[in-house]
């Protein structure tokens, strides 16, 4: 790989990291002031919001890779992630993956927003 393949990896990485982490930080903050219920309610209502918005800058500004693969390596980003560090390590079990509302639903409702946001933006020739 040469500095520019790694760069573009990168930006991809760091695009996803941030979705993680707003996702990460609203059920961190969430629990502590809402029902773990209503925490993953907000969490499924603003994870595909958050990274729409992920999207809409990545596409604006790199555009390396289309929709569907953008969303792809987000999600596979986001898993692995949770998988490997979320789940192991801060929640000491995996017990998350087991709920549709907590991983399974954000997981698609933000794979789909990022897809939707590539798409529509390589429709009206607003990508770079």
């Amino acid at each position: 790989m040469n500095i520019t393949t790694i760069n573009k990896v990168l930006i991809m990485i760091a695009h996803a990291l941030v979705g993680w982490m707003l996702c990460s930080a609203t059920i961190g903050i969430g629990k502590t002031m809402l029902s773990m219920q209503l925490t993953l309610i907000v969490h499924v209502i603003l994870a595909p919001i958050f990274f729409a918005i992920i999207a809409f800058v990545y596409f604006k500004m790199f555009n390396y890779t289309s929709p569907l693969m953008t969303a792809a390596v987000f999600l596979t980003i986001v898993m692995v992630l949770d998988a490997g560090l979320v789940a192991p390590v801060i929640e000491r079990n995996y017990d998350m993956f087991r709920s549709t509302l907590g991983t399974w639903i954000p997981f698609l409702l933000f794979f789909l927003s990022v897809y939707i946001v590539g798409l529509k933006l390589k429709r009206l020739h607003i990508t770079k």
